[in-house]
């Protein structure tokens, strides 16, 4: 048995992935062309490089067909109910940040925070006669974060392109979307709530509780996660 890593197979992520494990003496590489999703490991005995899509890795380690991914933190807790009890997070790498906010119009001048959101839908409901429709690509983390914040009257809607632009195209009154920097958000003439970040992501390193740990695999998790200096 070899422990299965799954990392991102393109991008920034994959290449900042690289640049993490390399420092720390272990060379993640990709294997033939670009087109390829076969990898190689080197000064890690025991495991096997596994290249996915970012999206495709939350749910390769809950399945437990991978012992180990690297993906952002906003999708795990996502794609994974009760996520905690499918997987495991053993370092935060540093890369990839980007906040899951919720925004609103800029010309909302009287909604600044969540609880004038809340107040917000429920007079929008009152005159339209419908929720307001809040668009977004993560459907799970932000009705949690809505209920416990306490906003109510609203539903989400899916965005399958750009999220931001779903308000000027009439399809959303608000948004909840990943952004590093608002500028796109600020280009749409739309504006963070003072309160709104629902989760603050990063690139993490994740370990499978569903896998079949085989005390091979063990040995060679127990080797890897010293040469990271990270907990196993």
């Amino acid at each position: 048995m070899t422990v299965k890593l799954g990392v991102p197979s393109k991008g920034r992520l994959m290449d900042k992935t690289f640049d993490w494990f390399g420092a720390r003496g272990v060379t993640l590489s990709r294997a033939g062309s670009d087109r390829e999703y076969a990898g190689a490991v080197e000064g890690a005995e025991g495991v096997e490089l596994v290249l996915l899509s970012a999206g495709e890795i939350p749910r390769e380690l809950a399945a437990g067909r991978i012992h180990l991914g690297v993906t952002g933190s906003d999708l795990v807790r996502d794609k994974l109910a009760a996520w905690d009890s499918q997987v495991m997070e053993l370092a935060q790498l540093g890369f990839g940040h980007a906040d899951l906010v919720i925004a609103v119009p800029k010309a909302w001048v009287d909604v600044d925070t969540l609880d004038d959101l809340d107040g917000a839908a429920a007079a929008f409901r009152k005159t339209h006669g419908h929720r307001m429709r809040i668009a977004t690509k993560y459907h799970r983390l932000v009705r949690e974060f809505l209920r416990e914040t306490g906003v109510a009257d609203y539903r989400l809607v899916d965005s399958q392109g750009a999220t931001e632009g779903t308000v000027k195209n009439l399809t959303a009154e608000a948004i909840a979307d990943i952004t590093s920097t608002g500028e796109t958000l600020r280009a749409n003439h739309l504006k963070i709530l003072s309160d709104g970040v629902a989760h603050r992501s990063q690139a993490t390193l994740y370990k499978s509780l569903k896998a079949d740990w085989s005390a091979e695999d063990r040995a060679a998790l127990e080797r890897l996660v010293r040469k990271l200096d990270v907990a196993g």
